[in-house]
């Protein structure tokens, strides 16, 4: 065996071990009451406010590599971590504290004619693996939402947030102990590089399900190399589409705050679509709008003859437009001749995330929605809303855009599993 084969085989038993040590902790949390897990959240959001200075120096070192290493100005601002955001990621926690605990919920039960009691429960998935990108506070959610939802957590959060996510889980662990809970119920594995991303995605019998979150390669590889179940969450090419019945006005606002509220997220809008109908009348108007916030179009022809005197910069699209997550200030147009010119792109390019449709028009609405097999359907609202805490949800783990198991925003039920209870006084087969 060679030295890189032995680094690998060391950092394979490391991470099982990790997982190992994470099944145990999780043991803890089975009964754990509500009023304990609450507790824990609120002093983990506290920590977090006391240490904002520790954890937004360890940050200035992730944005300033990012920066030499010419990082986006969209991904810079999904990693930089600010006094106000570090708040509202705290807050986030005291959120979650506040939902219902979905543990012990019964989803159905009946007694059968033999007079066997039947209970189907809802109980923890056991140890939960995450790997993510660039984004400090789905450290925070994924600790708050697999605590409360009974589970451990084992983190893989990527080189450019490194120092933030060590910063961070130390933050929380060192929170959680004082609490008199096991350390190990918050791990990261960020130490052992990308091995040991591929280690957790093997650790199959340790690791009960594993989270990817991030761009289109990282979730691509962990479904193709993963043995551990994986709850994929998909890329965002979210459509906006404006129909000819829709609100001019409307129609601007929900396509600007669906592209510029934040760019480098996965709920904004990569693409609108525009009935033909509309289109000389909407399209300048939401030009000159999208010019103000400097973004750059990648038009077809027929949008293409709407931009003059706009000022906004026009780039001629070609399929890879169409296909493209830009994460940036860039927003591919379309003119579409009908209803179902929108939806046919959008079934052709979308990755199932979110779609939008301005309408006036019911029966268009509920066509948009019948026809498309998105996560989420918006009518007359922005893309920006696919959010779990804008749900009501608290944070969110991620959202799925695959169909078994979890779909959309996941909140705390969808980190369970469930177990048949049959209760009975002496019945055999």
């Amino acid at each position: 065996m060679n030295d890189s084969h032995g680094h690998t085989a060391e950092i394979d038993q490391q991470v099982r071990d990790i997982a190992a040590r994470a099944q145990i902790a999780a043991r803890t949390l089975a009964t754990a009451t509500r009023a304990t897990k609450d507790a824990t959240l609120h002093a983990l959001a506290d920590a977090l406010v006391t240490h904002s200075a520790r954890i937004i120096a360890a940050n200035a070192e992730d944005l300033q590599r990012g920066r030499d290493n010419g990082m986006t100005p969209g991904l810079l601002d999904r990693l930089e971590l600010t006094e106000p955001r570090i708040a509202t990621i705290a807050d986030s926690l005291r959120e979650v504290a506040a939902l219902p605990d979905p543990i012990g919920e019964v989803i159905r039960g009946s007694r059968l004619p033999n007079g066997l009691r039947l209970s189907q429960v809802r109980t923890p998935m056991g140890v939960v693996g995450m790997i993510y990108e660039a984004r400090p506070n789905v450290t925070v959610d994924a600790v708050g939402l697999t605590l409360k939802s009974g589970n451990a957590v084992i983190l893989r959060g990527g080189s450019a947030a490194a120092r933030s996510n060590e910063t961070i889980v130390d933050v929380l662990a060192d929170a959680l102990t004082a609490q008199g809970l096991p350390r190990d119920l918050i791990q990261s594995v960020d130490r052992f590089g990308r091995p040991g991303g591929v280690a957790l995605m093997h650790a199959r019998g340790l690791v009960d399900v594993l989270v990817p979150r991030g761009g289109a390669d990282l979730i691509n590889t962990v479904v193709r190399e993963a043995t551990v179940p994986v709850i994929e969450t998909g890329t965002g090419n979210c459509h906006v589409y404006v129909d000819n019945t829709a609100d001019l006005e409307m129609a601007v606002n929900i396509t600007i705050n669906s592209k510029t509220h934040r760019v480098g997220v996965c709920n904004a809008a990569e693409t609108l679509l525009v009935h033909r109908g509309i289109a000389e009348t909407f399209l300048p108007a939401v030009f000159t709008a999208l010019a103000a916030h400097d973004v750059t179009v990648h038009t077809d022809d027929a949008a293409a003859g709407f931009a003059q005197g706009t000022g906004v910069n026009v780039v001629a699209a070609n399929d890879d437009d169409w296909a493209k997550e830009y994460l940036s200030t860039d927003l591919a147009v379309r003119v579409v001749d009908s209803l179902d010119g929108a939806i046919d792109h959008i079934r052709e390019w979308t990755s199932g995330h979110t779609e939008a449709i301005v309408t006036s028009t019911y029966n268009n609405a509920e066509r948009f929605i019948a026809e498309l097999d998105s996560a989420a359907i918006m009518v007359n609202a922005s893309t920006r809303f696919t959010d779990g805490g804008q749900f009501g949800l608290g944070a969110e783990i991620g959202i799925s855009t695959q169909k078994l198991h979890a779909r959309g925003p996941m909140g705390l039920p969808e980190l369970t599993t469930t177990q048949w209870i049959v209760r009975g006084e002496g019945q055999v087969r």
